[in-house]
């Protein structure tokens, strides 16, 4: 037993729900902040689905109330935060640009302010992202490679990556930040395109659909899974130095290409079933996101370990498996 405690903002999503059973096999207490939901019994089901619900304590709370913050950073007293709570779905930041310039950019901050003021030797992570890259300037992104953000999401995100390098540098704070590239697992929410390419494989090879539609599939992604990026958020907090640090695989791979994966998988040809739709477009399309990993491997040596074939493999499993009981 480590005997730390972790406060996790964001910990019923797909990263704060492995984060706590990776933190919860190291012995760590777990804590949590939730926003109220009107859907009870629904918010933990990716806790549910680890089998952790009962293992984490959860507090009410909300990026935007510094109040609650505040309450829950003095009752809790940890000895690490990370904040994975944001509006993270790229294609709704433009229809919400204000709420998630508000949960994903302002909130950060907030946090920051009660770990500076209530616990400042606690260890900070920020969840960035390789959205901040947008518009590639480099072929291959790393730490020194030029940000520019094609969404409003992206520079929420720059926002609150920036604001975390100056609380580092203003207040002496030991805040890290992870530039993420796409990372995904059996948890991803079915609005991302790697769920919705596995959770529509799964649909048709059952009869429950026909068809894929999906919009612009020459787009190249370098995806990970999401507990091996998870152990990079932790081991970041275990340096002597905070640092900011690129966590990629180092390969990319077209929509395509991915979709490819998982209709084999089935034992399904893609043609006939995969539709492009003009709609799904985003307005302005990033096209290519490939990172380098090289300073994470040489600081603390973290690499990707689970390819992209077997997390595709796992996740139209994980799907079929949801689907099968409707049959």
């Amino acid at each position: 037993m480590t005997g730390k405690r972790a406060l996790i903002t964001g910990i019923t999503g797909q990263d704060g729900a492995y984060l706590a059973q990776l933190l919860l096999g190291k012995g760590y207490e777990v804590h949590g902040v939730v926003r109220r939901s009107s859907h009870a019994g629904v918010f933990d089901h990716r806790l549910k689905w680890l089998g952790i619900e009962t293992d984490v304590e959860l507090h009410d709370g909300n990026l935007l109330d510094l109040s609650s913050l505040a309450r829950i950073v003095q009752q809790v007293q940890p000895d690490e935060v990370y904040n994975l709570a944001a509006q993270s779905f790229v294609t709704a930041s433009w229809q919400q640009p204000i709420l998630t310039g508000q949960i994903t950019g302002l909130g950060a901050v907030n946090l920051l302010e009660c770990v500076r003021t209530l616990k400042p030797d606690a260890r900070y992570y920020q969840a960035s992202s390789s959205e901040m890259f947008g518009l590639i300037q480099e072929q291959v992104q790393s730490e020194a490679t030029p940000f520019y953000p094609r969404s409003p999401y992206g520079v929420a995100k720059l926002y609150a990556h920036w604001m975390t390098i100056n609380y580092r540098e203003s207040f002496n704070l030991h805040a890290s930040n992870g530039i993420l590239f796409n990372h995904e697992s059996p948890l991803r929410g079915v609005e991302f395109v790697t769920r919705k390419v596995t959770d529509g494989v799964a649909r048709i090879k059952l009869g429950l659909a026909n068809e894929l539609r999906l919009g612009n599939i020459d787009a190249k992604r370098d995806w990970g899974h999401a507990k091996d990026y998870v152990r990079a958020m932790w081991m970041m907090l275990q340096q002597e130095t905070p640092d900011d640090f690129v966590i990629a695989t180092g390969r990319t791979t077209t929509v395509r290409d991915m979709c490819e994966i998982a209709f084999q998988h089935v034992g399904l040809d893609s043609a006939g079933h995969l539709i492009i739709d003009e709609k799904l477009f985003r307005p302005a399309e990033v096209e290519v996101l490939l990172g380098n990993p090289a300073k994470a491997e040489g600081a603390f040596g973290w690499k990707a370990e689970i390819s992209l074939e077997a997390m595709i493999r796992e996740m139209v499993d994980a799907d079929l498996a949801r689907l099968k009981p409707r049959v």
